[in-house]
């Protein structure tokens, strides 16, 4: 896409789905005008992850300042309000922040509820819950935080579960306590990727053989030893498929075809959110 456009002043927000291409225009951009690159994925804040997140390169962190990469380890928890709270220190200066996570850039630019930690316990039980009756998680929510949320993401629903049954007030009713966004969306530049769907599907393909013939199986088998399927960063797309094969449960192109399929999967989800939530950003289809 054509960078003269783009604002050299304001802030710049690039979200898109999983493959579009936000990282080379998040690069771009900082080359231009000097900005840092702040990261806006859930994934790629894991230490444990590089390759198969498709975190920046070494060599690119190092030819352009970056942050909030690779930055949590492995087993700490990690919200929307922690990267919330770290983005705001990276706010005084140039920024392009870029990602797959609509929630982060939400919380951003609309605000975020101050809704209490979440404690051990409950979180436990919320865990155990999710995989044994998420319908009685969805049949405990209060009516407009039901509305509110996707009832089919489990996360979303333990979510929500988790702060009724920590504070016993529903997570709509805390939403309504939100308070002013760090950027106002009209005071940023808010670009959304809308690539089409077979293009993007054939780079998904092509981008995990890649990672792949770069170490990514190495990765995986070095997080082995490790492995806990409930953490948030065992969801690294990719992660439980090769994790599958390197316990011997399928053969190597099997969790390959996998990863890939759950990768489309990702990112039509991703597409289909960014599409409802972000209706009013500014639409580029890269090319």
């Amino acid at each position: 896409m054509r960078l003269a456009g783009i604002s050299r002043e304001a802030p710049v927000l690039i979200a898109g789905p999983t493959a579009s291409g936000k990282s080379g225009l998040a690069m771009e951009l900082a080359a231009r005008d000097g900005r840092r690159i702040v990261n806006a994925d859930a994934l790629q804040v894991y230490g444990c992850w590089r390759l198969l997140t498709a975190r920046p390169s070494v060599a690119d962190e190092a030819a352009l300042p970056h942050a909030l990469y690779g930055h949590v380890a492995r087993d700490q928890p990690y919200s929307v309000g922690h990267w919330l709270r770290e983005v705001q220190g990276w706010l005084d200066r140039p920024v392009v922040i870029v990602g797959g996570t609509g929630l982060y850039f939400l919380a951003l630019t609309e605000g975020l509820a101050e809704v209490p930690a979440i404690p051990p316990q409950v979180r436990a039980e919320g865990d155990a819950l999710r995989t044994t009756d998420l319908p009685a998680m969805v049949a405990a929510l209060d009516r407009e935080t039901a509305a509110r949320i996707d009832l089919a993401n489990p996360a979303r629903v333990q979510r929500a579960w988790e702060v009724w049954r920590t504070t016993g007030r529903g997570l709509a009713a805390w939403q309504a306590d939100t308070p002013a966004p760090l950027i106002a969306r009209d005071q940023a530049e808010a670009l959304v990727l809308r690539p089409q769907v077979d293009w993007l599907n054939s780079r998904i393909d092509r981008r995990f053989d890649q990672m792949m013939a770069q170490g990514a199986l190495d990765e995986v088998r070095a997080e082995l030893p490790h492995w806990q399927p409930q953490r948030p960063s065992a969801r690294a797309i990719g992660a439980p498929e090769l994790i599958a094969h390197l316990q011997g449960q399928m053969p190597l192109h099997t969790a390959v075809d996998a990863a890939k399929l759950a990768s489309r999967q990702y990112a039509k989800r991703q597409r289909t959110w960014l599409r409802n939530r972000m209706r009013d950003w500014r639409a580029v289809v890269p090319d």
